[in-house]
Parts: C-alpha cells; sequence; structure tokens
C-alpha cells in the first residue's frame, strides 16, 4: 500500500473510532451530508469525463469538513472518491489519490487552522466566515498542492509543473469564494447545516 494510501487508512480509522454517525440522528447534517455525495464527485470526475487542455476541479473538502465536522467529512470524503472513481472509470490507485489529495488532506488542514484560529483569535462571526471558510480554504489547498507537488505527485497530469501550481492556485481561490459563499448563506438561513458553527463561540450567546 501507498503512503497515501496509509494516511487515508489512519485517519478513517480515527475519523470512525469518534462515531461521528451519531451526529447523522441528533443534527441536520443528513441533507448536507447527502448534497456532498450527490454533486461533489460529478465535480472531482470532471477531467476525465471532459478532456481540457488544462484539467482543473473544485475540491469542496473544505466546505464539506465546515458543514460535517472532521470525523464525518472524513468517511464522506471517502465516499466520494468511490463515486467520482465508478463515474470516471478510475483504477484504485487514482482513487486513493483523489480521496487523499483532493479530500480529506485540505479537510485535515481546513480542520487545524480554525483551531488556531480559535487559539489565536477571539471567536466571531467574521474569522468564522472569512478566516475559516474563505481564507482557510484558499491556504488548505494550496498547501496540499504544494505538498503533492514536493513529494513528487502530479498536481495535474500532462502540465508542467509551475503551470499547474498555477492553477491550482486559482481553483483554490474559486473553492474559498464557493465555500465562503455558502457558509454565509448557511450561517443566516441554516446554521443546524454547519457542525462547525456555534452561536455560543461566535455570536457569544448563552446556550
Amino acid at each position: 500500500m501507498t503512503s497515501e494510501g496509509l494516511l487515508l487508512l489512519l485517519a478513517l480509522v480515527l475519523a470512525l473510532s469518534m462515531r461521528p454517525w451519531r451526529l447523522l440522528g441528533q443534527t441536520g447534517l443528513i441533507s448536507p451530508m447527502l448534497a456532498a455525495l450527490v454533486i461533489t464527485p460529478w465535480l472531482w470526475a470532471l477531467p476525465w469525463l471532459h478532456h481540457m487542455p488544462l484539467q482543473l476541479q473544485l475540491s469542496g473538502a473544505c466546505l464539506i469538513a465546515l458543514l460535517l465536522g472532521w470525523p464525518l467529512a472524513v468517511p464522506t470524503l471517502c465516499l466520494i472518491a468511490l463515486e467520482a472513481g465508478w463515474l470516471a472509470k478510475l483504477p484504485w490507485a487514482a482513487q486513493i489519490d483523489l480521496a487523499f489529495w483532493m479530500g480529506v488532506l485540505p479537510a485535515t488542514f481546513s480542520t487545524l487552522i480554525g483551531a488556531a484560529l480559535r487559539r489565536l483569535i477571539r471567536p466571531n462571526l467574521f474569522v468564522y466566515i472569512l478566516g475559516r471558510a474563505f481564507a482557510g480554504t484558499v491556504l488548505s489547498l494550496f498547501a496540499a498542492d504544494l505538498l503533492a507537488q514536493w513529494l513528487g505527485h502530479q498536481v495535474l497530469p500532462s502540465v508542467e509543473s509551475g503551470l499547474a501550481l498555477v492553477g491550482r492556485w486559482l481553483m483554490a481561490w474559486s473553492d474559498g469564494i464557493l465555500t465562503g459563499m455558502i457558509v454565509a448563506i448557511g450561517v443566516a438561513f441554516k446554521p443546524h447545516w454547519l457542525a462547525t458553527w456555534s452561536d455560543r463561540l461566535y455570536l457569544h450567546k448563552n446556550a
């Protein structure tokens, strides 16, 4: 098994040990989870379904981590990779790469950035939306791409490495803008769809 596969398995075991399925019966997370399972596989499979000169795809992993929380996001992202592999008829190794580099790693980075922001900055609405959802997404996705290239993993097949990173940097901003918009709408209208949101923590309301 590759190092990506081992790390993915470790993350999956750790996430499942927290019994994240308990959240589905206690909160409204079933709706965003089903939406992620229906929409995201098509975004991940797009480069193989439609051949483009510069193959780019949205990740959505940081948004899913914000919606579901890291323990539930990890198995969900693994299922999304399996679905994308089935849609694009990808080999098993490519599905593992998708799950790790496109999903679990940026979601983990996003969770760590969120924890750092809560510790370093007094939590408030703008820290959550602009810090965690927008800037955190951009940094998490690009950090995952930088790490992938440094380890010799092809960020974009058949594309020169410098151009590939420029493309991924631009896509990270697209992901960040999309994540920030959806999270802002969720906070306003569907806060129970956000496992990482808390009125007590970010609006300083008493429970």
